[in-house]
């Protein structure tokens, strides 16, 4: 097998009009949002805190999601074929791996920020420091990097000579084992010992840190407080939600050929739909935001004035 077919952008050669608008639109909103919250995080001073830092990484990290995805997508519907060479599904799942790992630590490093700055405020800057900070953020990149060199070459090594057609839109890991002549034992066991590791251990971590919240928060006498308190979680909640309950309930399902347009559908939502929705959710639950932007709007408004008050005075 030289090449493989993805059947995702095959089945909507029907609608070819109608989802390039759509994927395209997605890529675009999904570019200028988190493109949006980079620059105003970088911008402010005030918002140069690990919370926020984690978040830029983030949104940079959706920016690689769909730059990995969409656009062969888009190219795919455009030539009508879902066709893709085995060297370019290779890196694809490459890159999809890398980024799944790295998303997996940077929200449980978020979770572990928002853990210690409500049950340990007191010492929040003692334990969350800038080299803490750096120090999670170069530990989810490198995981990742170092997660998804092992699974890909494994994969690679691995022979395909019967089926080339994969229900999906892009290249995964899994989805490709799947197809394999060879022996799969030690891609099974390395992409089982990577879902525990980087995707079990963070879901049980979050889960842990916000049970540890909650008592917090429920330990509060003021209504307001708790409120207040539990919102500054919720944009985190939302995410962490959208993101591993679209992986469960892909990898819980069973691997029968009545689910895998079902895993196709939903590995959209965690590969488009979540880094399209993160920028919305952070930008609509966040004060902070809100306000760094609104800022910058009346900064870009009062020097346009200003440029044309001189303007006029000269001429």
């Amino acid at each position: 097998v030289t090449e493989f077919i993805l059947l995702g952008i095959a089945y909507v050669s029907h609608w070819k009009s109608l989802i390039f608008i759509v994927f395209l639109a997605v890529f675009l909103m999904t570019v200028i949002g988190n493109s949006v919250i980079i620059l105003v995080v970088r911008l402010n001073i005030s918002l140069h805190t690990p919370m926020y830092v984690l978040l830029t990484n983030l949104s940079f990290l959706e920016l690689c999601y769909t730059s990995i995805t969409i656009p062969n997508i888009l190219s795919g519907i455009i030539s009508q074929s879902g066709v893709i060479s085995f060297s370019g599904c290779i890196v694809q799942v490459y890159l999809f791996t890398s980024c799944a790992t790295t998303e997996c630590i940077l929200l449980a490093a978020m979770a572990c920020d928002r853990y210690v700055a409500i049950c340990r405020p007191l010492r929040y800057t003692a334990i969350i420091n800038r080299m803490v900070c750096a120090f999670l953020v170069m530990f989810a990149w490198l995981s990742g990097v170092l997660n998804s060199t092992i699974n890909t070459v494994v994969i690679s090594k691995l022979n395909f000579c019967g089926l080339n057609s994969i229900e999906r839109f892009y290249c995964e890991g899994q989805p490709l084992i799947r197809l394999s002549c060879s022996d799969t034992h030690l891609s099974d066991i390395l992409a089982t010992v990577s879902a525990a590791v980087f995707g079990v251990s963070c879901l049980i971590f979050i889960l842990t840190s916000y049970l540890f919240i909650l008592v917090a928060i429920m330990k509060m006498r003021s209504r307001s407080s708790r409120h207040k308190t539990f919102s500054t979680c919720t944009s985190h909640i939302t995410v962490v939600i959208l993101y591993f309950g679209a992986l469960i309930f892909m990898y819980l399902l069973p691997t029968d050929g009545s689910s895998e347009k079902m895993d196709s559908a939903v590995s959209m939502i965690y590969s488009t739909v979540t880094p399209l929705l993160n920028p919305i959710i952070y930008s609509l639950r966040n004060h902070q935001v809100i306000g760094a932007v609104k800022n910058m709007m009346r900064f870009r408004c009062s020097l346009k004035s200003s440029h044309t008050c001189r303007g006029g005075h000269t001429a």
